[in-house]
């Protein structure tokens, strides 16, 4: 794994790399964030 991000690193660029690395990072707290949105319904009925 690490051998890919330095050839990551080294045939685009660091700031194309870290822009990637930081999309992956929001995607996966995006999709946290939705499921808490679609389960919001449910928890103010039971209340």
């Amino acid at each position: 794994m690490e051998q890919t991000w330095i050839a990551l690193i080294t045939d685009v660029g660091f700031p194309v790399a870290v822009t990637f690395y930081l999309l992956h990072r929001v995607e996966t707290k995006l999709d946290t964030l939705i499921e808490s949105i679609l389960e919001l319904p449910e928890k103010m009925q039971a209340n």
